[in-house]
């Protein structure tokens, strides 16, 4: 998959939060007209060190239900460990494993924030913006903004709202399961975001595409922990 440089990684968290504040108004909030049928969930984990980063990424098809394409990497990470700045810890290795793909997605989900973020910019709308697609964040704890409970059933979703204004859903995926914090990260809306979190999350309560992610990375990282030559990239044929 060809992914066009958008910036430079900066090292400094000062320059990183200017970065954020200046690439928030690229992101374009826009409804979802059609069903997208490829679906990618890109997650991340770290080694024990917190130095290197596994990051996965799974292409799921939502009409099939069936898993494409999933890649693992491993790289290096440069940038400290800042809440609100997860993106650069986490994105230059989950770019690396969408370079890896041989198909592009039509939309990606992450476990991570969207537009209910300090500064409307989360993991979800960055990433959206390297990728030029549809991304949504989908996580499963709040990081600011104020919400009513939603009712206990499946589908069911009250507002999320940070100083007036509608950034995300508290969307229930299964019945009687916490709710997942849901917003939109580029070329969607909170209702498109929530139309296509609960298509995806077909038997859990997180989507399958960063389900799947989330176990992949996982495993990676068991792997690492128990490996005395670690490889600087792995790849896992597809299934």
């Amino acid at each position: 998959m060809n992914v066009p440089i958008l910036h430079r990684w900066p090292r400094r968290p000062a320059t990183a939060v200017a970065l954020q504040r200046r690439l928030a108004g690229q992101v374009r909030i826009c409804r979802l007209e059609s069903q997208p049928r490829l679906l990618a969930g890109a997650d991340a984990a770290f080694g024990g060190d917190g130095n290197t980063v596994l990051a996965g990424v799974v292409v799921w098809d939502c009409l099939t239900q069936q898993t494409l394409e999933r890649i693992v990497v491993q790289r290096p990470c440069r940038f400290p460990y800042v809440p609100g700045l997860l993106s650069f810890r986490e994105l230059p290795g989950v770019l690396a494993a969408f370079r890896k793909l041989r198909r592009a997605p039509d939309a990606v989900l992450c476990d991570a924030q969207g537009l209910a973020h300090p500064r409307r910019f989360g993991l979800a709308c960055h990433l959206g913006l390297w990728l030029g697609l549809p991304t949504i964040g989908c996580a499963k704890s709040r990081l600011c903004g104020e919400y009513q409970v939603p009712p206990r059933q499946r589908g069911a979703r009250t507002g999320l709202w940070l100083d007036g204004t509608e950034v995300g859903c508290v969307l229930r995926t299964r019945d009687d399961v916490r709710p997942l914090f849901v917003s939109p990260g580029h070329l969607c809306d909170v209702e498109s975001a929530a139309r296509l979190t609960l298509a995806a999350a077909t038997r859990y309560r997180l989507p399958e595409p960063t389900r799947l992610a989330h176990l992949l990375v996982n495993a990676a990282r068991r792997r690492l922990a128990t490996s005395v030559h670690p490889t600087a990239d792995r790849r896992w044929p597809n299934v």
